[in-house]
């Protein structure tokens, strides 16, 4: 990369701001401008324009949303959440987050972090600039995140065929993998985007994508079929709405 990486980390706890600037200062591809808490970010990152920022979740006065909200998403290109705690990891990915490093981490989990962001800035027509969302794109889900023991495995939304409602846990069915993720249809169905998926009845949502027929089923009912072969039961009374999202 021809130009430093200028870098800013942003935590409340001076140890934490202190393990990453040592870190940081390890790697000759990146410049470390300013380590702050989040109030003092504000002016920094707005003045400075970093390529990257480090930035912690759990934070007194700004949090770490609140901080991206502050100074605008679009105004930092990578992002990299720092924190010890992992239910935000869905919310991280939907500000694009570069990665999301839970505490402790050690050497090489750091270092694969940065591997993430020097590619993901690579991937960008120049340092410092961050492509345009599209209007209302940032509103639902991009990612998935799914917790299994220590490691968190991200789904791309659009890689989803279609959800099944799993007692406390929904199943996604992704090609020919599951994954299980603890959160409601409900909650799922409001965080994804409406014109790209749909509620076939209580226990299903499928992306309107991978159906490929429509056939009557029992009792007056209708199925879909789907890309895979998989065939999903269409709840009484959903059958005309489906039709008017597949043509609409």
């Amino acid at each position: 990369m021809a130009d430093a990486i200028r870098a800013v980390v942003v935590d409340d706890e001076p140890i934490a701001r202190r393990t990453l600037r040592l870190l940081l200062e390890r790697d000759p591809d990146v410049d470390l401008i300013a380590d702050c808490d989040s109030v003092a970010a504000v002016p920094i990152i707005r003045d400075q324009r970093p390529d990257l920022l480090f930035v912690d979740v759990q934070m007194p006065e700004l949090d770490g949303f609140q901080l991206l909200e502050r100074v605008g998403i679009e105004t930092v290109p990578a992002v990299v959440f720092v924190t010890a705690h992992d239910q935000h990891a869905l919310r991280a990915f939907e500000v694009d987050a570069v990665d999301y490093l839970l505490k402790p981490f050690d050497d090489e989990r750091f270092a694969v972090t940065l591997r993430r962001v020097k590619a993901a800035l690579a991937r960008s027509e120049a340092i410092g600039e961050r492509p345009a969302t599209p209007a209302g794109e940032g509103r639902y889900a991009r990612r998935l995140v799914i917790r299994q023991g220590d490691r968190l495995t991200i789904v791309r939304v659009e890689d989803v065929d279609w959800i099944e409602a799993a007692d406390y846990y929904a199943c996604l069915h992704v090609g020919t993998k599951t994954h299980l993720l603890r959160q409601t249809m409900a909650d799922l169905e409001r965080s994804l985007d409406p014109a790209r998926f749909f509620r076939l009845h209580r226990s299903a949502i499928v992306h309107l994508e991978r159906i490929r027929e429509l056939v009557p089923h029992a009792k007056g009912e209708y199925a879909a079929i789907l890309e895979g072969g998989a065939m999903l039961r269409v709840g009484r009374g959903r059958f005309e709405e489906l039709q008017k999202r597949l043509t609409g």
